[in-house]
C-alpha cells in the first residue's frame, strides 16, 4: 500500500513512503499566523480510485497535523482489498471501525482526515452527522481527476505494481455508480494542477467557516 510520494506540488495516485496502519498521526504544525485554529476538525476526502486521494491525504496530514483514517488500510487489517470486490456487509463493518476511530480522535481535539471514495452521498452525510454530534467543523475535499487520467494511472499501476490492482469489473462498477458532491455540498475541489500549498490553505480557510 505504500510507495514514494510524487513531486509535492502535483496530485498523483501514488502513496506516501510512510507505513500506515489505518490511523496515521502527524504532530500539528504551526497555524501559519491564522488565529483560532480549530480543534477537532474533520476533513473528508471524496474521489474515485486512482484519483490521488491518498496523496492529498498525505499533504493534509503534513500541513494540518492530525490523523489519517484510511478505509483501504482498515480493509487490509481485516484481510480484505477493495480492488477485488468486497461484500456489502464487510464494507459496513469497515465503516463502523472507521467511525469509531474518527469519533475517538475528534473527541480528543484532533484533526482527522478520512481517506475514502466517500460515495454514495449518504456516506458524506453520515460524516456530517458525526461532525455535528461532536460540534466540530467538517471540510469535504473532492479530488476531481479526469477519467482519462484515472484509466492511465490504472494501466501504469498494472505495469509497475506500485499498489495492488483494481479489477476492471470493480473499477467499472465504481465509476458507473460514483456520486460526486452535489451543488449544495460545500467543498474544496482539487484538480490535477492543484498544489499542496493551495489545498492545505483552502482547507484551513474552509475549516474556519460556520459549520
Amino acid at each position: 500500500m505504500t510507495a514514494d510520494l510524487p513531486p509535492r506540488n502535483r496530485v498523483d495516485s501514488r502513496q506516501s513512503t510512510r507505513e500506515r496502519t489505518g490511523v496515521t498521526t502527524t504532530p500539528r504544525p504551526d497555524a501559519g499566523g491564522l488565529v483560532g485554529a480549530p480543534d477537532g476538525r474533520l476533513v473528508v476526502l471524496c474521489g474515485r480510485s486512482f484519483s490521488g486521494k491518498s496523496t492529498v491525504a498525505g499533504w493534509l496530514r503534513d500541513g494540518l497535523g492530525g490523523k489519517t483514517v484510511s478505509f483501504d488500510e482498515i480493509n487490509a487489517e481485516r484481510g480484505l482489498w477493495g480492488g477485488d470486490g468486497i461484500a456489502l456487509a464487510e464494507w459496513i463493518a469497515t465503516g463502523e471501525i472507521a467511525t469509531q476511530r474518527v469519533r475517538a480522535a475528534l473527541a480528543l481535539g484532533e484533526t482527522v482526515i478520512v481517506d475514502d471514495t466517500s460515495s454514495p452521498r449518504f456516506l458524506r452525510d453520515r460524516w456530517r452527522s458525526v461532525a455535528g454530534d461532536l460540534d466540530v467543523s467538517m471540510v469535504l475535499v473532492f479530488v476531481d481527476t479526469t477519467l482519462s487520467t484515472i484509466k492511465a494511472r490504472q494501466g501504469a499501476n498494472r505495469a509497475s505494481r506500485t499498489r495492488r490492482d483494481v479489477t476492471d469489473a470493480v473499477m467499472d462498477e465504481q465509476l458507473a455508480g460514483f456520486e460526486p458532491p452535489e451543488p449544495d455540498e460545500p467543498k474544496v475541489v482539487v484538480s490535477e494542477i492543484s498544489t499542496e500549498e493551495q489545498v492545505v490553505s483552502e482547507v484551513e480557510v474552509h475549516s474556519r467557516r460556520p459549520r
